[in-house]
């Protein structure tokens, strides 16, 4: 597994860019099963499934507003 760290970076900082990368991975996973699901569900549980979908979606999207975050050090250093 790669991890695009800053050389330098203190090690807490690098634990918690590879966290936040794991958690965003984990994320999108989710959301890729999740509209699977919703690929496949029949008409009684389609509207479920596609909640489920956007819920992964907003997961997601946290996840990848604290990959950010945790890259944010680099983005001043630019």
């Amino acid at each position: 597994m790669t991890f695009l760290i800053r050389a330098g970076a203190p090690l807490h900082q690098a634990q918690l860019q590879a966290r936040a990368l794991a958690t965003w991975r984990d994320a999108e996973l989710l959301v890729r099963l999740r509209w699977d699901d919703f690929l496949v569900a029949d008409r009684t549980s389609r509207r479920d499934a596609f909640a489920a979908y956007v819920a992964a979606l907003d997961a997601e999207a946290a996840a990848a507003g604290e990959l950010a975050d945790a890259y944010s050090d680099l983005a001043e250093a630019a």
